[in-house]
This record gives structure tokens, C-alpha cells and sequence, in this order.
């Protein structure tokens, strides 16, 4: 292992994580210890210390410690943390010392330019330092004066909501490693990568999301989150089912897949495939998901809404992704790792701020689905046809027991096999979803089938908490189970345009 000393600073910034803020929050796997520690630790000092958050002119995303930490907490050695991070770090660009410093007086001026990423991220160092992770999140997120301004045209708001969920809600998924693991560096990169992103088409995220509403102030920052988990409904029951007055984001969904404006005219242009999408179904898109309900004087209904777009986005890659066959699609992969992070950020927020961030987050992910050619979704054949147990090849026999089938008795828990598989995967988004989806199960995987019979999207009455566990075998399938023997497989790019 590198024995490089690091300055204090960067220590401090990158201690022993925390652990996650509530029970809803991935819980981390047996398997971490020192030697995994003191591996994980490296990757995220170093790579703070030598490397861009680019690793390309195109902004691609620098997620070496992404894959450090979901490593880490799915119980993966040292030796793995530092065989990955020495493959990963290959590609990336060195880091560099920004023109000048950032300020509260010239922080609107740099927005968009990757040159000033390491200005942009000590200045969020020293607001966490000062303020605090929530403090600061609110404010430099979540409030108006840093999304839309007075006296300045369309183009020239800040917006920075809308760049905290753009480039495949990638600044979305690194602040949400720094709250769910205590991390101020990662927080602090996090937000610094959400400067760098650009605004494709103003007011995707309208002014008038910002406006004060009447429950905003219900509830504290903390309190009003954990309590659901302490209350006599907690996340392992069923919470009320949707009445009358409210409106499902599986509903959203429905409406989305109905709506002929938004019909695919096939595949688009790579780099430009998702703004050119805002351009052209920016407003319906917007239309539809302003009609998703979110009342904060229900109790529970922070809790029951983050479900919501949880179950919306598994349900737009795996049963988007299902033909008769099934195909991993690289955008709506992302829908799935960035939602496992609704629950430590809506921790960490007021009221106010989660239902900027659920809203903000549905409308990201509604909007790639639209992108990637609103592909139909076909309840009753996917569970009819798919597995809830995993079939890993070369896989050693083992002795039969009285009572139980072979195969069950081969995998007794179908994730331990999905995980150990998905830690040595050459792809560094495979233990991502698959800790996505173990995460799920654990919390949502007794929903009986009927849970979700309210909503308007056909054929979701067949949907059960199996679904996780089916997605996660299939994403196995799909990108080869490279550890047990099989060729590696990538993402598909290529949507699924009719």
C-alpha cells in the first residue's frame, strides 16, 4: 500500500466514516476492518490530492472513490479497495490550482468552468467547516438567492439546483456519499462538481419551485425525518396507501408513457441527448411532474414520497430494461445508484429542502426516461420470467438437505452471491446498483403484491419487493459474472428507441 503522508488537512477531511444517519441508509456489510479502512482512507486522500474531478474535456466524472466506498461498505478487503483504485485512477487527469480563489462575491462568475473546481471546493470546505453540512446545503442549493436572482436574465441564474442533479445526477451521488458516510471532503467535492455543471435549458427547475409554501417550516431538520422510524409505522410496514387526493410518481410515470408529445423520434446524438431532450420536452415533462403530490402535513409523507421515486426509478431500469430478455441500460443505471442516496440527503435537510430535492430528483429521472425512448413496461411477463435466485457458473455443488430444493439450498441468500460477484467486477457501477438493490430489499422487499394496485400505471398491481432481487440478478446476467469465470460485459448506450 502507498505509505504517502498527507497534510492534516486532507486527513481531516477524509476521517473513519460515520455511521449512515438513519435506518433507512445502506447499512454497511461485515468485512470492513482496519486494513479496509486505512485502503479506503488512501483512495480518497489521494485522489483529492492529485486528481480532477474530470478525467476528460467532456466532463466525464471522476468516480474512483465511488467505487472505493462501495467497496468498502460491502465488505471488500484493502487489497481489493487498492487493486481498483490502481486501475481506476489510470485515466484520470491531475489536479490543479485554479486561477484564483472563490468568494461569496464572485461565486455566480465561475459557475460551468472545470478550471475552477479546486477554488470552488475550498470554498465549500471552509462553509462546512463554518456552517455545517446541512447549513450549507440549504443555503447553497436549496435557496433562492442561489438558484434564481433578481435582475439577471434566464441564462445568467445560478440554478443550482438543477446543476446539483445534472450529468446523470452525479453531484447529487458524490454529496450523497459525504453525508451518508460523514465525509466533509466528499460533501465539499460534491458541491464544488455541482458548480461545474451547466444549465442546458432555463427554469427546467422553475422560480417558482423556491416560493415559500405553507407547511414548509413543518418539522425539524433531524427530527422530522428519524421519527418516522421510531413511530408505530415504521419503513418495515406498509405505509398508508395512496387516497384519493394524492398523486403516485408511478402515476407521473404512467401519464409520461401515455403522453404521445413525448413520443420517441429515435436515437440522438450522444453528447447532446439529454439537453436537446430538455429543449424539445423540457416544459411537458415539467407539467406532468408538478402534478406529483407532496404534503408536508401528512405524517410520513417525506418517508413515503423518497419510497416513491426509489420504486420509480428500479422500476424504469429493470422492467424498461426487459424484452423478453433483458438489457442494462448505462442512463437508467444511474436512476437507480443515485436514489440509494435520497434517504441520507433528505436526512440532512429542512422540510423545505426535501421536497425541492425529491421534486428536483423525479423530474431528473422522468426526464432520462424520456430520453432513452420511454421504453413499455411489461409487468406480467417480467415476473412471470425472471429468477429471484441467482445461477453463478462453476458454482460447487453442495449436499442436498431434506425439505429444500437444490437451487435453494445452492444460494441460500441470493445477495451474498449478487455482492461478492459484483465487488470484483471490472466495471466500477456494478457494486453500485447491486448495493443499491441489496439496500432495497432490506427495506422495501416485504411489499406484497396489491401494494401498488392505486396507482395509474398498468400492470404495477403485479409489483412486489421482489422486484429488487430480480433486477439484481438480471444486472449480474447482464454484465457477466467475470469473477466466477464469464466475459465482462458494459452498459448499453444505445436507449431504447423503437
Amino acid at each position: 500500500m502507498n505509505e504517502k503522508v498527507y497534510d492534516e488537512k486532507a486527513e481531516k477531511l477524509f476521517p473513519a466514516p460515520s455511521p449512515p444517519p438513519t435506518v433507512l441508509c445502506p447499512q454497511r456489510w461485515p468485512g470492513c476492518n482496519l486494513e479496509s479502512l486505512t485502503a479506503m482512507r488512501h483512495v480518497l486522500i489521494d485522489n483529492h490530492t492529485r486528481h480532477h474531478i474530470f478525467f476528460n474535456n467532456m466532463k466525464f466524472h471522476n468516480h474512483v472513490t465511488h467505487r472505493a466506498l462501495a467497496i468498502y461498505a460491502l465488505g471488500g478487503s484493502g487489497l481489493v479497495i487498492e487493486a481498483m483504485y490502481k486501475q481506476d485512477s489510470k485515466t484520470q487527469r491531475p489536479a490543479f490550482v485554479s486561477p484564483h480563489p472563490i468568494t461569496t462575491q464572485n461565486f455566480f462568475d465561475h459557475l460551468g468552468d472545470e478550471n475552477y473546481f479546486e477554488a470552488y471546493t475550498t470554498f465549500f470546505t471552509k462553509a462546512i467547516e463554518e456552517k455545517g453540512a446541512s447549513a450549507t446545503l440549504d443555503e447553497f442549493i436549496f435557496s433562492e438567492k442561489y438558484n434564481f436572482q433578481p435582475g439577471r436574465d434566464a441564462k445568467s441564474q445560478p440554478e443550482m439546483l438543477y446543476r446539483f442533479v445534472d450529468g446523470v445526477l452525479h453531484p447529487l451521488i458524490h454529496c450523497g456519499y459525504g453525508v451518508e458516510f460523514g465525509l466533509k471532503g466528499m460533501l465539499a467535492e460534491g458541491l464544488s462538481l455541482a458548480a461545474m455543471h451547466n444549465t442546458h435549458i432555463p427554469g427546467f427547475l422553475p422560480p417558482s419551485m423556491f416560493v415559500a409554501q405553507p407547511n414548509d417550516g413543518i418539522g425539524a431538520v433531524m427530527n422530522s425525518f428519524a421519527s418516522l422510524v421510531l413511530d408505530s409505522q415504521s419503513s418495515a410496514m406498509p405505509l398508508k396507501a395512496p387516497s384519493g387526493q394524492d398523486t403516485h410518481a408511478l402515476s407521473i410515470l404512467a401519464r409520461v408513457l401515455k403522453d404521445p408529445s413525448l413520443a420517441s423520434k429515435g436515437p440522438l446524438d450522444f453528447a447532446r441527448q439529454y439537453p436537446d431532450t430538455l429543449v424539445a420536452h423540457g416544459d411537458r415533462i415539467r407539467e406532468h411532474v408538478q402534478k406529483w403530490t407532496v404534503d408536508l402535513s401528512k405524517p410520513g409523507e417525506i418517508e413515503r414520497k423518497m419510497e416513491e421515486c426509489i420504486w420509480t426509478s428500479s422500476v424504469m431500469y429493470a422492467l424498461g430494461g426487459w424484452r423478453n430478455g433483458f438489457t442494462a441500460d448505462f442512463f437508467l443505471m444511474h436512476m437507480v445508484t443515485s436514489s440509494v442516496f435520497l434517504p441520507s440527503l433528505v436526512a440532512y435537510l429542512s422540510p423545505r429542502a426535501q421536497v425541492l430535492l425529491l421534486r428536483a430528483y423525479l423530474s431528473t429521472a422522468i426526464a432520462w426516461f424520456v430520453v432513452c425512448g420511454r421504453p413499455s413496461l411489461n409487468f406480467k411477463s417480467f415476473f412471470e420470467s425472471t429468477s429471484t435466485v441467482p445461477n453463478p457458473p462453476n458454482s460447487p455443488a453442495v449436499p442436498p438437505v431434506e425439505g429444500i430444493p437444490a437451487q435453494d439450498a445452492q444460494t441460500p441468500n441470493p445477495f451474498l452471491p449478487l455482492v461478492q460477484s459484483s465487488i470484483m467486477h471490472p466495471n466500477d457501477h456494478h457494486p453500485k446498483i447491486q448495493r443499491a438493490f441489496a439496500h432495497f430489499s432490506t427495506i422495501y422487499g416485504a411489499r406484497p403484491k396489491g401494494y401498488f394496485a392505486g396507482t395509474e400505471l398498468d400492470g404495477a398491481e403485479e409489483l412486489d419487493g421482489s422486484l429488487f432481487v430480480r433486477a439484481a440478478v438480471l444486472t449480474a446476467d447482464y454484465m457477466g459474472w467475470v469473477r466466477e469465470g464469464e466475459e465482462a460485459r458494459m452498459w448499453s448506450l444505445k436507449g431504447f428507441h423503437v
